[in-house]
């Protein structure tokens, strides 16, 4: 397949049906926000915030010595070692990379299926490195979940698990914005990864000059996902 990456003769009907999703998503993610619906998809990632804190552990050489996530939104990975100028900004960032990746996942059956069974083995994994039932719990239930998502793509004419991919993509994209937010504006948490990051470059900026950084960065994220999947649906 030939991909029109200038994305020129925008939009077909693929390329709308993406765009229009999408939309409806931030919106009702905006409306649920504070409403129990949305809390299991919230706290999903931060659990991809903390899986990215433990993988760039472990990329830098150090060890992952738990995970933890928590019903009030909040968690913890416990490392030992690695670098931790990379270890902080992969929280934020990484969740937004791994929104951008399934947003372009659910682009297409085939890439939504792979990432459906990518994810269940990632939450395998990190249900034996969870150090509280918060977190064991979140993992077992979206395994269920999105199993059961899988199972009905492969065996009924329900065809729903590109679209539980994308709104997780969408989920994570904007719940990194809005951690930074939460974390350094609203209410300025002095314990948060970009103000860790500011003391170890007391020289360079306060927290919330990286924040803001790594806020852009997350909104680059999610705009890039959303260029490359409608260059994708060309």
């Amino acid at each position: 397949m030939k991909v029109n990456w200038e994305v020129k003769d925008c939009c077909n009907h693929d390329q709308v049906i993406f765009l229009v999703t999408i939309g409806v998503y931030i919106v009702c993610i905006f409306i649920l926000w504070r409403t129990f619906i949305i809390t299991p998809f919230k706290l999903i990632t931060v659990f991809l915030h903390e899986v990215s804190h433990a993988i760039a552990c472990k990329l830098t050489c150090g060890e992952v010595v738990g995970l933890e996530v928590h019903a009030n939104e909040g968690g913890v990975t416990q490392t030992r070692g690695g670098l931790s100028w990379v270890i902080l900004p992969a929280g934020y960032l990484g969740s937004s990379f791994w929104g951008m990746v399934l947003i372009l996942a659910s682009t297409n059956v085939l890439t939504a299926m792979i990432a459906a069974g990518c994810f269940i083995a990632a939450l395998f994994i990190v249900l034996f490195l969870a150090k509280n039932w918060t977190l064991r719990g979140l993992c077992i239930g979206f395994i269920i979940f999105i199993g059961g998502i899988w199972a009905m793509q492969i065996e009924t004419d329900v065809r729903m698990l590109r679209y539980v991919i994308l709104f997780i993509g969408v989920m994570n994209s904007l719940f990194s914005v809005y951690d930074i937010y939460d974390d350094l504006i609203s209410r300025r948490v002095n314990t948060s990864d970009a103000e860790k990051f500011a003391e170890l470059c007391p020289c360079c900026c306060a927290g919330i000059f990286w924040g803001v950084l790594w806020g852009m960065i997350s909104f680059a994220f999610l705009f890039g996902a959303m260029y490359l999947g409608l260059a994708l649906l060309s």
